[in-house]
C-alpha cells in the first residue's frame, strides 16, 4: 500500500515537473524556431522554408538598433547607481541600532513594492514640474528608484552573515574607518555586490512598466519589441532573441565549467 502511494507520489510529481519545464521553455521553444522560418510575420505552424536570412537583416534595422543601444546607456548608470545606494542603505540599516531602523527599512524598502507604472508616471510628473521632459535621464532616475532595493536586500544578507570580530580587532589595530572598509568589509561583500550588478542590469535591461512612461519619445529594446509586437513585424526580433539566448547559455557554460575547474 505504502509503496503504491509512494509510486502515485512520484508519478505527480514526475507530471508538474514535466509541465512546468513546458511551460518554461515551450515559448522559448517556438520564438526561436520562427526565427529559422522564412514566413513573415513570425510563424511557426505556418512553416514555409529554412532560411537564415534574418540575421543579417537585424543588422539594418537602425531604430531597432539605436533602441538597443540606448538600454545599454541607460544599464551604464542604473546599475552602479543603484548598487552604490544599495551599498551605502545595507551598511547603513545593519549598523544603525533603534526603532528609527524598522521605519527606515521599510520607507527604503518600499520603491521595490511599488508597482512599476506608478513610479514611471511619478517621475516624469517630478522633473516636469522643474521643466525637465522624459527622455534617458528621467528613465535612468525612475529605474534606479526601485533597483536599488535589490542590491540591498543581497548586501544585507551577505553583512548580517559577517563576522563584527574582525571589523572590531582591525579597530583595536589602529586602522581607520576607511582602510577598515577598503580592506576587510569590501572584500567580504565582493560577491554579493557583483550579484547586484548583475541583478541589476538585467532588471534595467529589460524593464518595461517603469521605462515606457518615463521615456518619452525614446525608446529602449524592451520598448520597441513591446511596440512592434502591437503590429504586423519580421522575425527579426526572433533573430535577436536567439542571439540573446546563445549568449546567455556561452556564459552560463563558461561560469558552470569554472566552477568545477576551481573545485
Amino acid at each position: 500500500m505504502r509503496s503504491e502511494t509512494f509510486d502515485r507520489g512520484n508519478l505527480l510529481l514526475n507530471s508538474f515537473i514535466v509541465m512546468f519545464v513546458m511551460f518554461m521553455f515551450l515559448p522559448l521553444i517556438l520564438m526561436v524556431t520562427a526565427a529559422f522560418n522564412s514566413a513573415s510575420p513570425p510563424s511557426v505552424t505556418n512553416w514555409q522554408e529554412f532560411t537564415l536570412d534574418w540575421f543579417p537583416r537585424l543588422f539594418a534595422e537602425d531604430r531597432l538598433i539605436g533602441c538597443l543601444q540606448n538600454s545599454f546607456r541607460i544599464a551604464v548608470f542604473v546599475v552602479p547607481a543603484s548598487v552604490l545606494l544599495g551599498l551605502s542603505a545595507a551598511i547603513m540599516l545593519t549598523r544603525l541600532q533603534g526603532r528609527a531602523t524598522n521605519v527606515l527599512y521599510a520607507f527604503l524598502i518600499s520603491p521595490m513594492l511599488t508597482p512599476g507604472i506608478v513610479l514611471g508616471i511619478a517621475t516624469i510628473v517630478f522633473w516636469r514640474n522643474f521643466g525637465v521632459g522624459a527622455d534617458l535621464y528621467t528613465t535612468i532616475v525612475a529605474q534606479t528608484t526601485f533597483i536599488a532595493s535589490f542590491p540591498m536586500l543581497i548586501i544585507m544578507a551577505r553583512l548580517q552573515r559577517q563576522d563584527r570580530y574582525q571589523e572590531e580587532a582591525a579597530l583595536d589595530l589602529g586602522a581607520s574607518p576607511f582602510f577598515l572598509f577598503r580592506r576587510v568589509t569590501l572584500p567580504f561583500l565582493l560577491p554579493a555586490i557583483l550579484t547586484s550588478a548583475a541583478l541589476a542590469f538585467l532588471m534595467s535591461f529589460e524593464n518595461y512598466n517603469t521605462t515606457v512612461f518615463s521615456i518619452g519619445g525614446s525608446c529602449t529594446l524592451t520598448t520597441e519589441i513591446a511596440a512592434q509586437a502591437r503590429r504586423a513585424h519580421t522575425p527579426v526580433i526572433n533573430a535577436l532573441g536567439v542571439i540573446f539566448v546563445t549568449v546567455t547559455v556561452i556564459f552560463s557554460v563558461i561560469y558552470t565549467l569554472h566552477k568545477q575547474w576551481k573545485k
